[in-house]
């Protein structure tokens, strides 16, 4: 039977993949609200804004893309809206603002930094 705790290099593999995420949204102007919210049925990787947008990132780290929109399955998003709004409920102010999910897949470079390749698709579901 399958152990129930989180594989530690899974775990690892999925920090250092957010840690990219962020360095990347930084660099594109945005500011990062929050990282790692637990609330709701969920928990949101990473709460980010640029202009009047709030963006709730989730963020896949996996060597294939496939893989990671494998893994937004429509349960996964449900808990991600869940999370999104019980955060929200705690944010009065960014939750008058437009909001929009996105997605993030983080996946390794073959011969630079170890998760160098990274695909941002904005409004990736509602």
């Amino acid at each position: 039977m399958p152990s129930l705790e989180s594989d530690p290099l899974s775990t690892e593999k999925g920090r250092a993949g957010e840690d990219q995420a962020v360095t990347f949204l930084q660099n594109q102007g945005y500011d990062i609200l929050a990282r790692n919210v637990r609330g709701g049925r969920g928990e949101l990787d990473i709460v980010a804004q640029k202009d009047d947008i709030v963006a709730f990132v989730e963020v896949k780290a996996h060597r294939e893309p496939a893989s990671s929109l494998q893994a937004m399955s429509h349960d996964k998003c449900a808990r991600l809206r869940s999370a999104a709004m019980a955060w929200l409920s705690k944010h009065p102010k960014a939750s008058v603002l437009p909001c929009r999910f996105d997605l993030i897949m983080v996946s390794p470079a073959k011969f630079s930094k170890p998760w160098a390749s990274i695909e941002h698709i904005k409004d990736a579901f509602r």
